[in-house]
């Protein structure tokens, strides 16, 4: 029996910020207590005075190794658990994988044998179904019992990963009945088809065709879509990836009218916009992504958005593909340029930045990045928070730290970064998961094989 004791820090969570010290014991938190009122022993101490103490970060949206665009995600689950840990998130949820033709089973066995034993953090998976029909439907029920809660749908992508209204509405039927989850890529994929047609026949190719093609009205129709969908199957929805003011407005406004419908952002919408997909060569390329980078003008409206909770995460979409190799697939058609950004190391920095700038609170930012992302997959209070009988998944945070994101000090496995040169305020010190230290003063202790399988509840804000 180890015990860890963290001392002097402010503790932040999503309801409070308290100075205490920290009592770890067996992986589990034990105890909180004032500054100095407990003589607690411990084998190990770490003196966080002038740092903040926050859970692990729970990032609800990567995809390590996935296949796409004839190509493979750059990052494997023991590279990408790593960089993840690097940036102070201890848990990620990953997405497993059916393939036309195939069973989920199938699907969930393969993505169980890239992760296990690979992994530095603990993980969890939701469920891609490409191939919706009456026997995929049936898996559901056996699926959820074993802690695979949440489904995920396609909107777009034709022939890759695309369903049409009445897959989804079987689905969502089945979903709504058995207690699972769906998550919706909302984007009209067979139109975004015909505008790409058209684009390249104009001989517009070049990266920045990629977001004038995926129209932010194509992102709010199918959205509009989706809820409409959900209400008729009575199933709750979770949009991915808003990026669009557009989408966000179809949100709201579901919302306001009490249906149990929930929206992602991602850091990448809340920082970059279609200047970097215009930038000059084939530069544009490091920032192709689905949904697509917008005009700088949605900033404001996610913004907001989270502020006023209709957003309720911030994920990564951690989808790396190499600038060599891979991006430079889609030289002279932007529409073969693998679709996806790095990320997964840099959410809880660049949200600390949005606290910052005055974007966020302390505490909203540690439940947009930890508390509600595990509330809303099933793995609260294990996850994202601090408090007794919570994972130790704990990180100390320096927030006077300074320094520049850049592909030359990042340890995710691509060659480029897309915040190169961002000077960030704020950085992890300390990171434990369940009580072991994987990360220390610029010392990475972390191992392939400490993170273990997450099963996961229903959604815990129904």
């Amino acid at each position: 029996m180890t015990r860890t004791l963290i001392t002097g820090g402010l503790v932040i969570t999503a309801a409070d910020e308290t100075r205490a010290d920290l009592l770890i014991e067996d992986g589990r938190i034990v105890a909180l207590a004032l500054p100095g009122s407990q003589h607690w022993n411990a084998d190990r101490v770490f003196d966080a005075t002038g740092k903040y103490v926050i859970p692990g970060g729970v990032d609800a949206h990567t995809h390590m190794e996935l296949p796409f665009g004839g190509t493979f995600a750059s990052d494997t689950f023991e590279t990408g658990t790593r960089a993840a840990a690097w940036g102070g998130t201890t848990t990620i949820v990953d997405f497993a994988v059916q393939t036309k033709g195939s069973s989920l089973r199938a699907g969930l066995d393969a993505w169980h044998a890239k992760a296990d034993g690979n992994c530095a953090i603990d993980y969890g998976f939701h469920m891609i179904m490409s191939d919706v029909n009456q026997s995929s439907l049936r898996e559901l029920p056996g699926l959820i019992g074993e802690g695979i809660t949440s489904f995920k749908l396609f909107m777009a992508y034709p022939g890759v990963f695309y369903s049409d209204d009445g897959q989804i509405l079987r689905a969502m039927q089945q979903a709504g009945e058995t207690g699972g989850l769906i998550m919706m890529h909302a984007e009209n994929g067979p139109a975004i088809d015909v505008l790409v047609e058209q684009a390249l026949a104009r001989g517009e190719t070049d990266p920045r065709y990629h977001g004038e093609v995926r129209k932010a009205l194509l992102e709010a129709e199918a959205t509009h879509r989706a809820v409409q969908l959900a209400r008729v199957a009575d199933c709750p929805l979770y949009v991915v990836h808003v990026s669009a003011r557009e989408a966000l407005a179809e949100l709201a406004a579901a919302r306001d009218q009490g249906l149990p419908v929930f929206g992602e952002t991602c850091p990448q919408y809340l920082f970059l916009s279609t200047d970097n997909l215009a930038e000059p060569g084939f530069e544009g390329a490091k920032y192709v992504c689905s949904t697509p980078l917008r005009p700088e003008e949605h900033q404001a409206a996610l913004w907001r958005g989270l502020r006023t909770d209709d957003l309720q995460v911030v994920s990564t979409d951690h989808c790396p593909f190499c600038f060599k190799g891979q991006k430079e697939l889609g030289r002279g058609d932007f529409s073969k340029i693998p679709n996806g950004l790095p990320g997964v190391e840099h959410r809880m920095d660049l949200l600390h930045q949005a606290v910052v700038e005055g974007h966020l609170t302390r505490r909203r930012w540690i439940e947009l990045a930890c508390a509600a992302p595990a509330r809303m997959f099933g793995l609260y209070p294990r996850k994202g928070t601090l408090a007794p009988g919570s994972d130790a998944d704990v990180v100390i945070y320096d927030p006077e730290a300074t320094q520049i994101l850049a592909a030359a000090t990042h340890h995710m496995n691509v060659d480029y970064s897309a915040y190169e040169g961002k000077a960030v305020t704020g950085r992890v010190e300390t990171v434990l998961s369940r009580g072991e230290v994987v990360l220390d003063r610029g010392d990475y202790l972390g191992r392939p094989g400490h993170g273990t399988f997450l099963p996961r509840s229903s959604c815990q804000y129904l």
